[in-house]
């Protein structure tokens, strides 16, 4: 620094010795600048190493060329333009654009990177006939055999072409590391000193010691300083670090913008004999050839792109697997071509608990372990593809030898865990659907889909296990799905009707409660016990609106026989969905009021399966039901998961045993045995026992005799319409003894 301000000095006060003292100021800062730039190149890593080491060698070739400049200027006549001092010049240019392309924003791939010296290239010479024109025109006579006034307007071009390089490396697209900042400003300065310097000469005006010369000891000063800065940061994401950003479109066009302006300086330059100069026309003729080299790298480029999108639209990121694109395309293929073809549908078992307890990365790793194992067992059989999730397909040829059967065993044998995995735990099995494809399929869809079906019986069947679709499968899916149409049809329109079965005091005989039980009236199939169409309710959410309307319309029965039996309550059957919802309170509370029924008249049985869930908010519900009345009954007890903490836990009122239990009790022991402990559990807690499933006299003394307080069964009423309950609640007790 304080070199170049004494040069600055000197040089504006026009003191004796200036051409020298430019001289030598050159000469000491560009030499300054390389051993600069050698220290980063030692403390810096590689690529860095190599980017400085480059730069030291261009900033030492500046200051060798300087120097011999310096030593013919002072031996001979005039300006000292000779082939050897040329020579280490353009060398210098030649290791700095090699230098731009050791940093770390330039291009990765070779392709990349003479791409990017083509563009330089390109912009370079492109401004060799406009230079031409800007240098020349306004001279009538240039000495053209000077190699300076032939060839020096070559300088600035190629300084234009390294920072061209430079932006390409350095866009607006990439962080920009400071020290490239200040290499660029290096080469704006030196392309400034350039022309202007060529320009002064071929009109005259230079002379040694010119103000000029301050130009390039101050590019090689801010190479110096770009040395001196630390390490880039590292990137924040080391899949950010290798992504390549799209760059923004004046990038793409910055090669091509002055071709324009040199076929209008090319216009220009013509003599007024028509002739174009030679090195105009050169540099056209070399303009052409690096424009044709550039566009096929272009088309190389576009191409390699064309195929990595390929890739990428018909392959599975993860697994490497083909994906459902290129799966469907396939199959398409293969049942175009009329070949006999069978479709494998694989769901794993269990890998949704996997993701949940050792999180998503093993779930990949898992997913990639699998794929390779069943990509290896089906082998030539067949086609593999990853459908998405933990779905995947296989496509078997009919004319291979392997049957489809053969290779789902090969697969399911494949997936056993080794003993290590069995230790971990994270090894799901996987259920296996097979369709062959015959004349009931028309696409592929009706292919996958009896796949599926297939699938689906084959996790019913106890997972791990395949299964092949067949006529009687599919029929009883498509069976299956009609009906859930018609469940649907029938919630609108209420197809629905209750019958009641009645619930005795075992002491008395009398009724004293009955539990409402619910009937569809199938507009084809007639009428349909709970069993045929409940299951189906529950699984797709219509088991909801189907109890509010049994609540309301049991509740609004009830009311009919209070005149009679005012003691008398009503029970209902609810989903363990209910209990998750929080209308509930509101629909039961709606519905005893619409009847005018008192909430103790009500009670809701639950099977233990639904309140095992033991949740704070469900028994918060349960408790704000019995704060209303509302009586609740747990139904089928000894089935489900009794335990004792529950009991402690829901503020029950009744207690149903279940009809297994009744109905071994005249010929089991231990059954015998179960009812008494159940009925003696019960008043400990205060509850009060119903056995259910009487249906003979001796069942009915053995409940009677262990000390059960209530009876449901055949033995006292099959389930009936309204008005029978009705008659039965006006009748004299029978003797029960």
């Amino acid at each position: 620094m304080a070199i170049l301000l004494t040069e600055a000095i000197w040089l504006f006060a026009r003191l004796p010795g200036a051409a020298l003292v430019s001289d030598l100021g050159a000469v000491a800062v560009a030499s300054w600048a390389g051993f600069a730039c050698l220290w980063a190149a030692r403390r810096h890593p590689t690529p860095l190493h190599r980017l400085w080491a480059l730069l030291a060698a261009t900033a030492w070739l500046a200051a060798l060329g300087r120097v011999l400049w310096t030593v013919q200027r002072l031996s001979r006549d005039g300006l000292p333009h000779t082939p050897l001092i040329g020579a280490l010049f353009t060398l210098g240019i030649l290791t700095g654009t090699a230098a731009l392309l050791c940093s770390l924003a330039a291009p990765r791939s070779a392709i990349g990177r003479a791409r990017t010296v083509l563009d330089g290239v390109i912009v370079g010479l492109s401004l060799i006939p406009i230079g031409w024109v800007l240098v020349f025109r306004d001279v009538a006579a240039a000495d053209l055999a000077d190699p300076l006034h032939t060839f020096g307007v070559l300088y600035p071009i190629l300084d234009l072409m390294q920072l061209t390089i430079l932006v390409a490396v350095a866009g607006p697209s990439r962080p920009v590391w400071q020290p490239l900042t200040l290499i660029g400003a290096s080469l704006v300065i030196r392309a400034i000193a350039d022309a202007t310097y060529i320009s002064l000469v071929v009109h005259h005006d230079y002379t040694p010691g010119h103000l000029v010369d301050l130009y390039w000891p101050l590019s090689y000063l801010l190479i110096g300083l770009a040395s001196g800065y630390p390490l880039p940061p590292p990137p924040a994401d080391a899949d950010e670090a290798t992504e390549s950003p799209l760059p923004p479109w004046w990038r793409v066009a910055l090669p091509y913008l002055p071709v324009g302006g040199a076929i209008v300086a090319v216009v220009l330059a013509r003599r007024p004999t028509g002739q174009t100069p030679q090195l105009v026309f050169v540099g056209m003729m070399a303009l052409l050839g690096v424009l044709a080299l550039r566009q096929g790298l272009a088309a190389n480029e576009n191409l390699r792109l064309v195929a990595r999108l390929r890739q990428l639209a018909y392959t599975d990121q993860l697994t490497g697997l083909p994906n459902r694109l290129m799966f469907t395309r396939r199959l398409r293929r293969a049942l175009r071509d009329e070949t006999p073809v069978s479709v494998l549908l694989l769901d794993l078992d269990g890998f949704k608990q996997v993701n949940d307890r050792f999180g998503h990365g093993a779930g990949d790793d898992l997913l990639t372990s699998i794929a390779a194992r069943m990509e290896r067992v089906v082998a030539d059989d067949g086609s593999i593809a990853r459908l998405g999730g933990d779905e995947f397909a296989v496509i078997v040829d009919g004319n291979r030898q392997a049957r489809p059967e053969r290779v789902a065993e090969r697969i399911l044998a494949a997936l056993q865990p080794s003993a290590g995995e069995e230790d971990v735990g994270v090894h799901p099995s996987a259920s296996i659907g097979i369709a062959e494809y015959g004349p009931q399929h028309t696409s592929h869809t009706d292919l996958l889909r009896d796949a599926d079906i297939a699938m689906y019986a084959a996790k019913a069947a106890g997972k791990s296990a395949y299964r092949t679709c067949t006529p009687a499968l599919r029929e009883a899916v498509v069976g299956r799905a009609e009906l859930i149409a018609d469940l649907r049809r029938a919630v609108d329109e209420e197809q629905f009707h209750l019958e009641y079965q009645p619930i005795v005091d075992l002491a008395t005989g009398e009724v004293r409660s009955a539990e409402a039980l619910v009937r569809w009236r199938h507009p084809r199939l007639g009428l349909l016990t709970p069993a045929k169409f409940l299951p189906l309710a529950e699984e797709t959410g219509l088991i909801l609106p189907i109890d509010r309307w049994v609540i309301h319309e049991a509740c609004r029965a009830a009311a009919t026989w209070r005149d009679r039996a005012p003691e008398a309550t009503v029970a209902v059957n609810i989903a363990a969905a209910h209990l998750r919802r929080a209308d509930l309170i509101a629909t039961v509370t709606a519905a005893t009021a619409g009847a005018g029924l008192a909430p103790r008249a009500l009670t809701l049985e639950l099977t233990e399966s639904a309140l095992i869930d033991g949740s704070d908010r469900v028994l918060e519900r349960l408790r704000q039901l019995r704060e209303l009345g509302i009586r609740i009954a747990i139904d089928d007890f000894g089935t489900g998961y009794s335990s004792l903490s529950y009991l402690h836990d829901i503020p029950a009122t009744d207690l149903k045993i279940d009809r297994s239990f009744v109905a071994r009790l005249g010929e089991d022991t231990r059954a015998y045995a179960t009812v008494e402990m159940v009925t003696r559990l019960a008043g400990a807690f205060d509850l009060t026992v119903v056995a259910e499933g009487v249906e003979t006299d001796a069942q009915h003394a053995a409940v009677t005799a262990i000390g059960c307080v209530h009876g449901q069964g055949w033995r006292y009423g099959r389930p009936g319409p309204l008005a029978d309950l009705r008659a039965a609640l006006t009748q004299v007790p029978q003797n029960q003894a």
